[in-house]
């Protein structure tokens, strides 16, 4: 008889965070266009809690590059190891599913590739371009891995191939990088995303944290500072759910409340958008998201505009 007793203990989710198995038509139609294309989700390889809902809406976040990743990072559902060779018809897949689908904002989303000379950015090129031809009105938001030791030529590479939002996640706190993330590095995260309002400040920049890990209210605020130092416009909080007993354990289920409250520290900050509840994930609401952030620039600029005085007609010599 097999002892149990060592046996690792799925955490109890509390009622703000539990959601229902998918079972909707829309949902099984986007599980067949996938299947169909050969593609790989986030959304299912992230064990994402809001699958249901997004795919009955047909929207999915595209997982390039393969399905295995080159990291081993303690939050992540993703398998390790070696990847395969890059798909070289993924780029067309990409953009003939964001047609069938007609999306209006697609994420496309990697695993890190290490392996690879470029990390992966030459792929995320194809895809943009791709998508630029097959479906040129839907609007592109990427989520890119930092690119360790390449990180200056893959994002001069991206930002050329103009997409709408560049968004890489901090994930945590400093303090817990070691354990939590130890494959990257925060500082280096922070200035790739410094580097891509450098190099086109019209491409808006996204970042996330997740919650629950350990971190401190006051190292949260601190996130929130370096953020809005590195330019960044959009900031997404959710809670870390352990996505099996093997991963890192939920420290504190954060509530709604206290989400709430980093919401409104985070816009008195300034950023043009911030999601925070304990169900937001990277892509959750992207495309509404997009639209919300776009108009808020858009005000900002015709307010900085009208603030700006008059110009005095010069004097006609006599």
């Amino acid at each position: 008889m097999t002892d149990q007793t060592n046996a690792p203990v799925r955490q109890r989710k509390p009622d703000w965070i539990r959601v229902k198995a998918p079972t909707s038509h829309g949902y099984n139609e986007t599980r067949k266009l996938m299947r169909d294309l050969k593609l790989n989700t986030v959304c299912e390889e992230a064990a994402c809690p809001n699958i249901g809902e997004c795919w009955t809406k047909k929207h999915a976040t595209v997982m390039i590059l393969g399905d295995v990743c080159t990291r081993a990072c303690a939050f992540c559902n993703v398998k390790t190891g070696m990847p395969r060779a890059v798909d070289v018809t993924e780029p067309g897949h990409v953009a003939e599913a964001a047609a069938r689908m007609g999306l209006q904002h697609i994420v496309i989303t990697s695993v890190d590739r290490d392996d690879l000379p470029d990390g992966g950015a030459g792929q995320f090129v194809k895809v943009i371009r791709a998508l630029r031809d097959q479906t040129p009105d839907t609007t592109i938001e990427i989520l890119t891995p930092d690119f360790r030791g390449k990180m200056l030529p893959a994002v001069e590479a991206i930002v050329a191939a103009g997409p709408d939002v560049y968004n890489h996640n901090l994930e945590t706190v400093p303090r817990l990088y070691p354990t939590i993330r130890p494959g990257a590095r925060y500082y280096a995260s922070l200035r790739l995303l410094e580097e891509v309002k450098r190099h086109d400040p019209r491409i808006f920049t996204k970042s996330g944290v997740m919650l629950g890990l350990g971190e401190a209210r006051l190292e949260v605020h601190q996130v929130m500072d370096d953020m809005r130092s590195a330019g960044i416009d959009f900031l997404t909080m959710g809670q870390y759910l352990q996505p099996t007993p093997r991963h890192t354990k939920v420290i504190e289920f954060v509530t709604p409340q206290a989400f709430s409250a980093y919401g409104a520290i985070a816009r008195a900050k300034g950023f043009l958008q911030v999601a925070a509840s304990p169900l937001t994930r990277s892509s959750y609401h992207a495309g509404e998201d997009f639209a919300q952030m776009r108009a808020a620039r858009e005000a900002q600029i015709a307010k900085a505009q009208l603030a700006q005085p008059a110009k005095t007609p010069a004097k006609t010599p006599a």
